[in-house]
């Protein structure tokens, strides 16, 4: 199955309540951490949710 990276490229602060949840669901901590999570629906929603904080990159 395919996977992506994202990584975290701005702050959390002054953010809305519900970014910062989906931040910390995705397991997101800190500007400049990144996760592999899986290609799939649930996680291209929070991505799509949080997409002002974070890039992504698909990895192999």
């Amino acid at each position: 199955m395919a996977t992506f990276k994202v990584t975290q490229i701005k702050s959390e602060i002054g953010g809305k309540h519900m970014h910062r949840e989906t931040l910390r669901s995705l397991g997101l901590k800190r500007i400049g951490h990144s996760v592999v999570k899986e290609d799939r629906p649930e996680f291209r929603g929070m991505v799509r949710t949080v997409a002002h904080l974070v890039t992504v990159e698909e990895v192999d």
